[in-house]
């Protein structure tokens, strides 16, 4: 896989704990569009990260979540981890409904950026 840079890692991130619950929930979808106006005020075409994403086999997600989670990390700042894991979990928590799935996905980051 190609590295990504910060913004993009982060959406491939939150489009798979958004997704492994087997349901992508409205709150959701305003969650991910807030992240896309803040992350690219300008207009940006990610119908093939889009399209990465959906044709990913389930069975990848984690290897592939660990991978851009390892991007973010390396283009980011320690504040700017802190900052996308608040977001992170305002995300999973956006239908008022954490499955485990979710969880594990979610401390899998925190794990991986030593934020425990």
């Amino acid at each position: 896989m190609q590295k990504s840079n910060k913004s993009i890692a982060g959406y491939h991130l939150l489009m798979i704990l958004s997704s492994v619950d087997g349901e992508f929930a409205p709150e959701e979808g305003l969650k991910l569009q807030q992240y896309l106006a803040d992350e690219f005020p300008f207009q940006v075409d990610l119908d093939n990260e889009l399209d990465i994403i959906a044709t990913l086999p389930q069975e990848k997600w984690e290897g592939h979540f660990d991978f851009h989670a390892g991007c973010f990390y390396d283009d980011s700042t320690e504040e700017e981890r802190q900052d996308f894991i608040n977001f992170a979990k305002s995300l999973i928590k956006a239908d008022e409904e954490v499955t485990e799935q979710e969880h594990k996905f979610y401390k899998t980051l925190k794990n991986k950026w030593k934020m425990n």
